[in-house]
């Protein structure tokens, strides 16, 4: 199977400390993506966000510095027991927070739709949410 990366770079006016919270608490992620997000926060622990439509388990965790994940789609064209790997790298900028994000290994024939997915469904209501 044929698979492409994308990497995204956000800046969000809010601390990497909150940043990271929002992505990692349960009802924080239910809130600003509007869909259920259920997240053990430990490493090993498993997620499921957007109602079951993404899942997977914490590979590693540096609070307020860094997320990696493995990273399951239930998509066309994803294969069943197929996983891929984000990792959200959160540096303080300019009194709020600079995220460099990357998602390895996606399906090719789903990388575009999944590169708009994480702008639409994620930053842009993250940022939302932090304005509050």
């Amino acid at each position: 199977m044929k698979t492409k990366d994308i990497r995204q770079q956000e800046h969000f006016d809010a601390s990497p400390e909150a940043i990271y919270d929002a992505i990692m608490d349960s009802r924080k992620h239910t809130q600003f993506t509007g869909d259920t997000a259920k997240i053990e926060n430990k490493v090993g622990g498993s997620f499921t966000a957007f109602s079951g439509y993404a899942s997977g388990k914490n590979l590693e965790l540096i609070p307020g510095k860094k997320i990696v994940q493995s990273w399951h789609a239930e998509e066309e064209n994803w294969p069943d027991d197929y996983f891929s790997k984000i990792t959200f790298d959160l540096k303080p900028d300019n009194g709020g927070t600079l995220l460099n994000f990357t998602h390895e290994g996606i399906p090719e024939a789903n990388a575009d739709s999944i590169a708009d997915g994480w702008i639409t469904y994620y930053w842009e209501p993250l940022r939302e949410m932090m304005k509050k």
